[in-house]
Formats: C-alpha cells, sequence, structure tokens
C-alpha cells in the first residue's frame, strides 16, 4: 500500500469524520490545526482512496490537495540573524516549504557571515543534522559563496538545496563537491515575495526540495525501514498519554526516517526504548534514541530491515 501526503481543508463540523476515515483507510493523520472555523489535516493517505476522501469531505466544504512535503522536517539556514543576511526570501521559503506540509525550522548561524571568518559550531551541526534536507540561503556574489560554502557544509550529512542570487549555473561552478540541490537567482533583497516572478522563485524552490526528498526516499526504499515513522508516532500517542500533555503544536515531528519527540530525554529515553510494538518487538530493538541538540528533545532513528531483521 503506498501512502500519499496529503492536506485536507474543511469546517470544523464533522470533521471527525474525515479523521476516522483516514485511520479506518490505513492512513495517519501527522497534524491538525483548529483555525476558528477551519480545521487543517496534514495526513498520509493510501493513495487510491484519495477520491473517496474527497467525495465524503465534499458535502462538508471539505477540500483535498496532494502536499508533496507532509512528513518531513526542513532546516531553512542563514549565515547570521542580522537584517544584512536575514531578508524576507528566508522566512518567505520557510513559510512556503510550511504550507505544504513541511514543518520548517530558522536556523540563523552565530558566525557564519563574512567571506574569510564564516564558521559553522558543532551545535549549529548537529542541529541541521537532525532534519531530512536543508535549504542554504547564500548571498548574491559568487565569489563570497566559493569561500563560505565549503565551511558551511563541513560536517552536514543531511542533503543541501543552494540558493543564491547567481545563476544555476555559475552554482553549479562554485559548489565542489556538488551540493544536492540548485537554485538560482535568489539572493538578498529587502521586501516581501509578491510579484509574479518571486512567486515562481519559491515554486521552484518547492520542486527542487521535493525532488531530492523523492530521491532519498527511492534510497530509504531499497532497504527499507524496520517500521514507518507515521506508525511509530501513533503507537507512541497511544501508549505514551504524557505527550498528549506537550502544549508544542506539533508533540511528535515526522521526519522521513526518524521523529522527533518533544518528551526530556533523561526521563522518557529507557522508557521508549523498552516500549512493545507488536510480539515482543521492542522499540529499541529497532532504532536509536539519542538527545536532541534542539532543547531537551528526543530524536528516534529508525533502522533499515537490514539492520534488525524484522518490520513492524
Amino acid at each position: 500500500m503506498i501512502l500519499v501526503p496529503v492536506t485536507y481543508k474543511g469546517g470544523v463540523y464533522r470533521h471527525d469524520e474525515i479523521v476516522d476515515l483516514i485511520e479506518d483507510l490505513g492512513g495517519y493523520v501527522i497534524q491538525k490545526h483548529l483555525i476558528a472555523t477551519e480545521v487543517v489535516l496534514l495526513a498520509l493517505v493510501p493513495k487510491e482512496d484519495i477520491e473517496l476522501i474527497r467525495q465524503i469531505g465534499k458535502p462538508l466544504m471539505g477540500e483535498v490537495t496532494e502536499s508533496p512535503l507532509v512528513g518531513t522536517e526542513i532546516a531553512i539556514v542563514t549565515p547570521s540573524l542580522e537584517i544584512h543576511h536575514l531578508p524576507h526570501p528566508a522566512c518567505d521559503i520557510a513559510e512556503y516549504v510550511r504550507r505544504l506540509g513541511a514543518k520548517s525550522n530558522m536556523i540563523g548561524l552565530a558566525r557564519g557571515f563574512g567571506k574569510r571568518i564564516a564558521m559553522l559550531n558543532d551545535e549549529e551541526r548537529d542541529v541541521i543534522n537532525e532534519h531530512d534536507i536543508a535549504v542554504y540561503l547564500l548571498g548574491n556574489f559568487e565569489n563570497c559563496i566559493k569561500k563560505k560554502l565549503p565551511v558551511l557544509r563541513r560536517g552536514i550529512k543531511v542533503p543541501i538545496v543552494l540558493t543564491g542570487r547567481p545563476s544555476r549555473e555559475a552554482l553549479e561552478r562554485i559548489a565542489d563537491p556538488p551540493v544536492a540541490g540548485y537554485v538560482g537567482d535568489i539572493g538578498r533583497f529587502m521586501h516581501r515575495t509578491r510579484e509574479a516572478d518571486e512567486l515562481g522563485k519559491l515554486d521552484t524552490v518547492v520542486a527542487e526540495v521535493t525532488r531530492v526528498l523523492d530521491e532519498r526516499r527511492a534510497e530509504i526504499a531499497k532497504d527499507p525501514l524496520s517500521i514507518s515513522p507515521a506508525r511509530l508516532m501513533a503507537v507512541i500517542n497511544e501508549k505514551v498519554p504524557e505527550i498528549r500533555e506537550v502544549t508544542s503544536p506539533t508533540p511528535i515531528t515526522v521526519q522521513i526516517a526518524a521523529l522527533r519527540v518533544k518528551l526530556p530525554y533523561d526521563t522518557f529515553a529507557s522508557r521508549l526504548r523498552e516500549l512493545e510494538l507488536e510480539d515482543g518487538i521492542t522499540l529499541g530493538s529497532i532504532a536509536t534514541i539519542e538527545p536532541s541538540r534542539m532543547r531537551d528533545y528526543m530524536m528516534v532513528r529508525i533502522l533499515p530491515f537490514s539492520e534488525t531483521n524484522c518490520m513492524v
């Protein structure tokens, strides 16, 4: 069964019927937003059942759209938090990928500025590596990007999509070895992205990020995970009631091959390791549980089938 990421938008009235339908079909609701009289559901649903959800949601004024970034967490990396390095494109890109279902985090580097002094510290590197993909928003000058990129990518294990004012061809010359994706003609400008060509560039960024993530999903499919992240989220929600007391909009953030669980590591790590999934299989036997560098959260990284010889 192939699960497809979608967004459902409709009225609050009787939206529980849609939630129950998605779960009955074997899908998972990743996130639910209640906004006044509207509900937004980010979900993974069986591909062959999308039309059924559309038909049942239509009388409820519901709309189903495919959202390729649902179930991913993206780092938007900018050289610093100063106005010189954090113009509106960074905020707009973070918001744009969020509208298509991604969980995005802005990361402004402490010492990422300056062609000669740019650097990436250990904590920043570890935080970026806790995401599915990193989007690097660099500046206008080809020579500056050429000097800074090798330093700012050092130790980064997740795919990088590079953006900057130089053209795509120029960015490809700059990046040695190449990064996973390129989007040119996006530099620094001190206004919101309102014009048609600017909005088109945001679509190009989303398309490039989607392409890189699809390649990563295809690579993971060659050696499938021991359990899908969405299913593991459902199990933790059911068997760890404390997660429902977390006030964050996403107490459990779903990634392509991991979960960010927003519970204190020291208190809950051993309990999660001993959590029984089925037939005596514990979570600790199919995943690694590590402290996150983001607050006191936990990172649950799911192991592939080749390392556990079991599927849940």
